[in-house]
């Protein structure tokens, strides 16, 4: 969605005259003046130039001074006085302003009252409200449960480079069912299109350095949920090392390399889709180390309609293919055979 920057206070019906003209490039150039003496390090300076055309209603401005109170540069660090100068400029339309608002006001508490914002910096692109929305949707944490839609938000998160949406991603695998992770995969793609639209269609600002590239931590909801459908037992199993007997007993249920490798088996298994292959490669590395044989097995990774899948094989039949993947879902994951 395009936005206007709006400069000053205007009275609501009237038209811009020449003069008033005039002043908005003429505060244009001082916020600009505050920039560069910001990213010169003098921030005193910058909050100088600021203050005054943030109190007349400049939103860049009040971004800007909602940056130093935030940070602590120029001025004291105060939450709530960052808040107020965000809330004022995101009002105006201000889209960074308005997600560091959501962000500002989840890390004070108000976690109800920053979640709209939060739900439409997601859509922007945001990473930070990306998995946090992505968490509470995953959880049904002060919104309806949708385990598509959060898994495509934390794709997107992990996608831009954050970790805890990365390790978050891990989690979600072993509760959300392989049709929802596809279809979370695909809102994925879509959602980043939709964000690219509007990097290009929002306009360049005079604002404050904003590190959105090295997102800080966010603290949040902890995956997994806190009832989820199917409780710890894949995660027991292969804990009990202590007790040889059981782990004999268990050891049966996976395929051992005695399934044959045949060339020219007609079958595989197939273990997951993924939005990036390095998160099927590591799949591929955790199974081998749980599953007895499995190593035996030749890995593909097949890539198609931007979907990264995992398979094992080749084998014989569609029974040994059961067998196989009997021994993958004892270690946690998810497997189908598949005729080749």
């Amino acid at each position: 969605m395009s936005m206007r920057r709006i400069w000053g206070v205007l009275a609501a019906g009237t038209m811009l005259s020449l003069a008033q003209l005039g002043l908005a490039g003429a505060a244009l150039a001082d916020v600009k003046a505050g920039v560069d003496a910001w990213q010169q390090g003098d921030y005193a300076k910058a909050v100088a130039v600021w203050q005054p055309l943030a109190q007349a209603g400049d939103p860049d401005a009040q971004f800007n001074m909602g940056q130093a109170y935030k940070l602590g540069r120029g001025v004291k660090a105060d939450p709530a006085a960052a808040i107020d100068w965000y809330r004022k400029a995101a009002k105006q339309g201000h889209s960074r302003a308005e997600d560091n608002l959501g962000l500002l006001m989840f890390q004070q508490g108000d976690r109800a009252g920053a979640l709209p914002y939060l739900q439409r910096a997601a859509d922007r692109g945001e990473p930070r409200a990306q998995y946090i929305v992505g968490t509470a949707l995953f959880n049904g944490d002060l919104t309806a449960k949708n385990w598509v839609r959060a898994y495509a938000l934390m794709t997107r998160a992990s996608e831009s480079g954050l970790a805890q949406a990365t390790a978050s991603l891990r989690q979600m695998d072993k509760y959300i069912p392989q049709d929802q992770r596809n279809d979370g995969i695909a809102m994925a793609r879509s959602i980043g299109r939709q964000e690219k639209t509007a990097l290009t269609a929002d306009e360049p600002r005079q604002s404050a350095p904003v590190s959105r590239e090295a997102p800080k931590p966010i603290r949040t909801t902890q995956l997994p949920p806190s009832t989820p459908p199917k409780p710890k037992a894949p995660e027991v199993a292969p804990t009990p090392a202590p007790a040889p007997a059981k782990v004999a007993a268990v050891k049966p249920t996976a395929p051992k390399p005695a399934l044959p490798k045949a060339s020219s088996g007609g079958w595989r298994v197939q273990i997951g889709a993924f939005s990036a292959e390095t998160r099927a490669r590591a799949l591929w590395s955790q199974l081998s180390a749980k599953v007895s044989g499995l190593s035996s097995y030749q890995p593909y990774i097949v890539t198609s309609g931007g979907v990264t899948r995992l398979q094992a094989g080749p084998l014989a039949s569609n029974a040994d293919a059961a067998k196989l993947c009997g021994a993958i879902k004892a270690a946690g994951a998810e497997c189908m055979p598949k005729k080749m």
